[in-house]
């Protein structure tokens, strides 16, 4: 029995849009990162809010909406952002629990990372560490194989992005671990007079914001690529289920 075939340009149709919606998740996740630093502290500064120790800090200041909203809608769009197997799923499940996390489990009020006075406080410490775990592990495993899959141009090009925004994320995470656990009092406080761990958090989701950029098109587009890999499976498919 033959399977009912849609006409051509209507299967070519599907995949522009799946591609498209596709596509545009990973660009409003990257376009969230891109935002965030500069709405909570530029922005916030012209507006009469001083740096924060750390990002999660604005938590306690006007800007909390900003905050929290942006980490709700990442989180929410990771949750909705499928991959190729079941651990590029979990990931993206693992992202935005640990979004989610940061925005609704907020630090307490004037504290080290490490030194809480609430389960909540701990909850989005750990929360954030996750995170950026997670993301980093998009830029190294995830992006690279994918790219190779959905054959995509210049290749070299966006591993050399993906794998450097990798890098920088877990290298920005161990100069907040070394901050944190390592120095002395007075190196610390001395740092902490310049903001040292809002910068490091700014660096990290810049990276992350330029990967999943990269891989939304914003960077090297080549959407027709994607469209034409995808039409060209569905035309392969048809094709079996007529012979």
């Amino acid at each position: 029995m033959s399977v009912p075939i849609a006409p051509l340009h209507e299967t070519l149709d599907r995949p522009n849009t799946l591609v498209l919606s596709y596509v545009g998740i990973r660009r409003a996740i990257g376009v969230s990162g891109l935002l965030l630093p500069i709405l909570l502290g530029p922005a916030g500064w012209l507006f009469g809010i001083d740096i924060q120790d750390n990002m999660s800090s604005y938590y306690h200041t006007p800007l909390r909406d900003i905050f929290v909203g942006t980490l709700c809608a990442i989180g929410i769009f990771l949750f909705c952002y499928r991959g190729y197997d079941w651990v590029e799923n979990w990931t993206a499940n693992l992202g935005c629990a640990s979004a989610l996390g940061v925005a609704l489990f907020p630090l307490d009020f004037n504290s080290d990372p490490l030194m809480q006075k609430s389960l909540t406080g701990y909850l989005h410490t750990v929360s954030g560490g996750i995170f950026f775990l997670t993301l980093a592990f998009y830029s190294f495993h995830h992006f690279p194989r994918d790219s190779k899959r959905e054959q995509e141009t210049h290749l070299f090009e966006r591993s050399l992005i993906y794998r450097s925004s990798g890098l920088v994320i877990l290298t920005s995470m161990l100069a907040m671990g070394v901050y944190l656990f390592l120095l002395p009092t007075g190196w610390k406080q001395s740092l902490n007079d310049y903001n040292f761990l809002f910068w490091m958090e700014w660096i990290a989701i810049w990276s992350f914001a330029a990967a999943w950029l990269a891989k939304g098109r914003t960077i090297f587009a080549d959407i027709a690529v994607d469209v034409l890999a995808y039409s060209s499976a569905l035309v392969l498919k048809r094709d079996d289920s007529e012979s």
